[in-house]
């Protein structure tokens, strides 16, 4: 035969394959049992700003593996499931969530950690007190704070709020908050009708916030050695409001607070010490996964 005609029947041999493997189910892309669905159903994951997504993760011998990004809309995940290697899924020891800038060529998981958990026989329920995710569910967060403006020698008390406790003559920190990974900072608000404003980020209950006394602070100083701010000028009149210290992004994916707010307590007028109470079961996210 010449090599002419061999040629001719070699490819006339492999096209005749590729016809029985693709009838047969043989292309790996078009084999169901190649890849198996994931299903993502969230609680108390709210819906993100503009510039970031939710993202899903197997860890596999230690590597981490997108399942890939989604939002939330109506308290669901968009798209509803999502297509994971099969292998990948029977050998994934652990499902991590984290929160991903929309916009980056970073093909790891961001610091941003917020929920996880171990996966057995394809399903989990992946928790904020993984370790793999924020490592608590601040269970024994606690709060306390007093209302006063330093920054104008305290001359209209109820224009500022400082999570302090001084009922022993002396100043100690108000706040009692686990430590946080890398990835997630607290912050302090005043929520009224108007909505919050944010008394500064922090990570350190035991020192100042971000922007110190704020930027309404009275003249006469920069205020105490703790989280909190005076709204002297413009003025603002904190009673009836409550104070807040929620669990925030870092970078924050939004202005608004974060849904994790595990301390809230109403603002009353008094130059007593006040107390925030625990309400971290009523905003911790969790989320249920299955993999079929």
């Amino acid at each position: 035969m010449s090599i002419h005609n061999k040629n001719f029947a070699r490819l006339a041999l492999a096209t005749a394959l590729s016809a029985v493997l693709a009838a047969c189910g043989g292309d790996d892309d078009n084999d169901s049992s190649s890849t198996k669905t994931m299903k993502i159903q969230p609680t108390y994951i709210e819906a993100l700003g503009s510039e970031y997504n939710y993202e899903g993760w197997l860890i596999v011998n230690g590597e981490a593996i997108s399942t890939g990004t989604f939002d939330i809309e109506n308290g669901q995940t968009v798209p509803a499931s999502f297509k994971v290697n099969a292998d990948d899924a029977d050998k994934a020891s652990t499902f991590v969530l984290t929160i991903e800038p929309e916009v980056g060529d970073d093909p790891a998981p961001s610091n941003v950690h917020i929920v996880a958990g171990n996966i057995v026989e394809g399903k989990t329920t992946a928790i904020t007190n993984h370790p793999a995710a924020l490592g608590t569910d601040f269970a024994d967060a606690e709060g306390k704070f007093i209302l006063a403006t330093p920054t104008n020698g305290n001359a209209t008390p109820t224009q500022g709020i400082w999570f302090l406790d001084n009922s022993t003559g002396e100043m100690t920190a108000g706040l009692t908050l686990p430590t946080l990974p890398a990835g997630w900072k607290y912050e302090g608000w005043v929520a009224g009708a108007s909505g919050p404003v944010t008394t500064g980020t922090f990570t350190n209950p035991d020192g100042k916030d971000s922007d110190g006394a704020g930027a309404a602070k009275g003249p006469t100083g920069d205020g105490p050695n703790y989280p909190g701010q005076d709204f002297v000028d413009p003025a603002m009149d904190l009673v009836g409001k409550k104070a807040v210290i929620s669990v925030e992004p870092d970078p924050d994916n939004s202005a608004a607070p974060f849904s994790i707010k595990p301390l809230i307590g109403d603002i009353a007028d008094t130059d007593a010490v006040q107390t925030l109470e625990n309400k971290s079961a009523m905003s911790l996210p969790s989320a249920v996964v299955t993999i079929k």
